[in-house]
């Protein structure tokens, strides 16, 4: 690969991850989330090397559409459902479970006049108070649902959790009861779960899981890496150091002068900046890895190139590899430092990225 900038994405670890969440799940079924594509790892490939999932979840239509036409045959739920009838038209042609989770979306349902029939997740709002249908409504909506030939006999109950990954927060507790509450005496499959679900709350587990990020080795808990939690990391995000200066004593580098030598220094400039997807707002001393060794990020990120601090490596040389994530360093400790969550490290990987696979 002839790009200084790559993400290298390991398929191995990706199924390891896999299995390890099917050990944590006791059993229940595994829809794999890959919606964004796939959390910056690639849509179509993850899809492909995830064929022993019970199933994909993609957010919307078009991701369904993608992976179709890419020859992709299991089972695709879309999780934002559908939003007028020509998407719904796409649904049926590719064969899509629907989540249905307001009254827009039943009357497009009620009117839809082909014989293709949906299997339907119904989602109810237990306090996310972003997607599903009240408590209150939820008996009301599973009867018109019952009711329509393009809905399938076989439902699946489903909400969203808010606060999984506070451990501390009895949020969790509360709508994990008020969903037993209202779907009590339901016969059907539910899913609760997602990732920190899965990891930090048994009683959440259900018959389906939904993992997100776990799948790509990543801890949605804070305080915790996936490492420890028995994951592998997915990705790694790696660069070449493409000039080595020295700086005087006094010196600064970079943009706004944000860093100034206190000594006499080697400074390395690397392939990698804010418009490959490395935060802009990371500062001085963030790690960077050369072999085994962190290194200090000193001066500000900029568009293309950032620059490191090898004065205590004497041996490193132009073309060198860094990593800025990956293993050996979490994702979660750079997301921490960067201010952010895991999720928009991964997806904020930009396109003029390289990607490897490795199988």
């Amino acid at each position: 690969m002839t790009a200084l900038c790559r993400a290298t994405v390991d398929t191995l670890a990706l199924n390891h991850n896999l299995r390890r969440i099917r050990e944590l799940s006791e059993g229940a079924k595994v829809l794999a989330v890959i919606k964004a594509n796939a959390y910056g790892h690639g849509l179509v490939p993850v899809a492909k090397a995830l064929c022993d999932a019970d199933a994909l979840a993609v957010a919307r239509i078009e991701e369904a559409v993608a992976l179709r036409a890419a020859g992709v045959g299991q089972r695709l739920v879309l999780l934002e459902g559908v939003f007028n009838q020509s998407q719904l038209e796409l649904a049926a042609a590719n064969a899509c479970d629907l989540v249905v989770h307001s009254h827009e979306q039943l009357e497009l349902l009620e009117s839809f006049g082909r014989n293709s029939r949906f299997t339907v997740w119904l989602k109810v709002d237990t306090g996310m108070n972003r997607l599903g249908f009240r408590p209150e409504e939820f008996s009301r909506v599973l009867a018109r649902l019952r009711n329509l030939h393009a809905v399938r006999e076989q439902l699946v109950l489903m909400t969203h959790l808010a606060n999984a990954d506070m451990l501390s927060s009895d949020a969790t507790s509360q709508q994990l009861a008020l969903f037993e509450e209202t779907t009590r005496g339901v016969e059907a499959e539910r899913s609760i779960a997602n990732s920190a679900g899965l990891l930090a709350w048994p009683e959440s587990r259900a018959q389906w899981v939904r993992p997100g990020l776990a799948l790509f080795g990543v801890s949605p808990i804070v305080g915790k890496t996936g490492e420890e939690l028995g994951l592998k990391p997915v990705m790694r995000l790696g660069t070449e150091l493409i000039a080595i200066r020295k700086v005087a004593a006094g010196e600064s580098v970079g943009y706004g002068s944000a860093w100034t030598a206190t000594r006499d220094c080697r400074i390395g400039v690397a392939a990698i900046g804010y418009g490959d997807g490395y935060p802009r707002h990371l500062g001085n001393g963030t790690p960077v890895l050369l072999g085994d060794s962190r290194i200090p990020l000193v001066g500000r990120v900029s568009m293309d190139m950032i620059t490191v601090d090898l004065t205590d490596h004497p041996e490193a040389r132009v073309g060198d590899s860094l990593t800025l994530w990956g293993d050996g360093l979490p994702v979660e400790e750079l997301a921490q430092l960067a201010g952010t969550i895991p999720y928009e490290m991964l997806c904020g990987v930009t396109q003029r990225v390289a990607v490897q696979y490795l199988k």
